[in-house]
């Protein structure tokens, strides 16, 4: 009886000693992240603060919209995750850090493995952050939401961008010269001698 073999495990990167992403590498990429949520919902949330001045609404609702502003802000930080992990595997702070998500076989993840994945993030930073220090005893450093949406964190290999080739020099266009320009060109000068029987021809 013949079992399924196990995958290969990741190789390591160069300059990484490890084929996971470690503790301090995966905070630096979520803080980018989390940057980069912030600063668009502030973008959103000023513009709609601004458009609602313009109008003498009552405090209930004003009340209501920021309740619906935080409800916005919480599904475009899910909604944020939840595609970049489900479709590169990478989210913007993942790539700058030369990370990626992926399933413990070396898989791709579904939309629905992803925004699971989301969902259970919070466990491993509260209480303290006491999930994320499994990183570092994890074989493969593996935070509790890692374990439990049974996913890894890879690093992956920068591929130098090839240069563009350089333009060939444009090729100069033909001028056009009229055929009596041409012969004048080609022809000979005349001599001396041909030229002194000219003067005395003339004279």
């Amino acid at each position: 009886m013949t079992g399924s073999l196990a995958p290969a495990p990741p190789a390591a990167v160069n300059g990484t000693g490890s084929a996971y992403g470690g503790l301090v590498t995966r905070i630096v990429a979520f803080a980018l992240d989390a940057a980069i949520i912030d600063a668009v919902a502030v973008l959103v949330g000023v513009v709609c603060a601004l458009a609602l001045s313009l109008f003498n609404l009552p405090n209930d609702v004003q009340k209501l919209a920021v309740a619906a502003g935080g409800v916005a802000a919480l599904i475009w930080s899910v909604s944020y995750f939840t595609f970049f992990w489900s479709t590169t595997g990478q989210t913007p702070g993942n790539r700058v850090m030369s990370i990626e998500v992926r399933g413990v076989q070396g898989e791709g993840l579904s939309v629905r493995r992803a925004f699971v994945r989301v969902l259970l993030l919070p466990l491993s930073v509260i209480p303290f952050g006491a999930g994320l220090w499994l990183i570092l005893v994890d074989r493969r450093r593996r935070a509790l939401h890692d374990q439990i949406a049974r996913t890894v964190v890879v690093y992956v290999a920068k591929v130098p961008r090839e240069r563009a080739p350089l333009r060939p020099a444009r090729e100069r266009r033909p001028v056009y010269v009229p055929p009596d320009a041409q012969a004048a060109s080609t022809s000979l000068p005349p001599s001396s001698a041909t030229r002194r029987a000219n003067r005395i021809n003339a004279g």
